[in-house]
């Protein structure tokens, strides 16, 4: 299989096509001959390149990829620097954005309630046109404090939050990432928590004024979920080995 092929495969597995977005979603740098090994990272640095280089990878799926509007519009400086990297070393980039974090079953937000065991899950957190979030349930309801120090252990990072809602808590909003703004319709929806990953001071005021707790454990953290699964998945489906490249990463 070479990389256009895995990557229409993908396009149609995440349903790329479906969604508006800044990201140019799919291969945005192609290589030559097979896939053989396949790094998986969140985002497309000088970083994450080299180590995957360093593992014998030769195709990288990554949820914030290099291509942004016209980001790519002068192939100068940084984006020089990487493609002529990646081309030199014969790695393909495949790159996908919003679909990741709302894919119903890989996504980030799929992967991080099914960490946190919420039932009933149902999209939620309207960004471009389509729902990139879900909204679920606890099993039973729980101790808020308990709730948090569960989020830090199923993440694996340190939370930062807003305080404002109800001791016991039961219905979960989660949008990965930068979305602390839809802290708003998570109270509309009836959620008790908002989980996201980024936090911004817009969103302190709107958690008080409007009685919820809001989570936020890290824009990276919350977003390796996906590409994670997604690597999982293409190395059960092909049999071609797999493997995440995490960074520590504290925002």
């Amino acid at each position: 299989m070479d990389a256009p092929q895995l990557a229409r495969f993908l396009d149609r597995t995440l349903k790329v096509a479906d969604f508006h977005d800044d990201s140019h979603n799919g291969l945005q740098v192609e290589n030559r001959g097979d896939v053989t090994r396949i790094a998986c990272g969140v985002d497309a640095s000088q970083a994450f390149f080299e180590d995957a280089v360093r593992a014998g990878a030769n195709f990288l799926i990554c949820h914030h990829g290099l291509s942004w509007g016209d980001s790519l519009k002068r192939i100068t400086h940084l984006n020089y620097r990487r493609i002529d990297f990646l081309m030199r070393h014969n790695v393909a980039l495949y790159a996908c954005h919003l679909p990741l974090d709302a894919h119903r079953t890989l996504g980030n937000n799929a992967q991080i309630g099914r960490a946190l065991g919420l039932m009933h899950g149902k999209p939620f957190g309207r960004y471009h046109g389509a729902f990139i979030g879900l909204e679920g349930r606890l099993p039973s309801a729980m101790r808020y404090a308990a709730f948090k120090d569960l989020v830090a252990k199923r993440i694996g990072a340190e939370v930062r939050s807003m305080d404002f809602g109800k001791p016991m808590v039961r219905r979960i909003a989660v949008v990965s990432g930068g979305a602390a703004e839809l802290v708003e319709e998570a109270a509309a929806a009836g959620a008790d928590v908002f989980l996201s990953g980024e936090p911004k001071l817009m969103a302190h005021a709107l958690a008080q004024e409007l009685g919820i707790h809001a989570i936020f454990a890290g824009h990276y953290a919350t977003e390796v979920f996906g590409v994670r699964a997604v690597g999982a998945m293409v190395k059960r489906r092909f049999r071609i080995p797999a493997a995440f490249i995490r960074h520590d990463v504290a925002f």
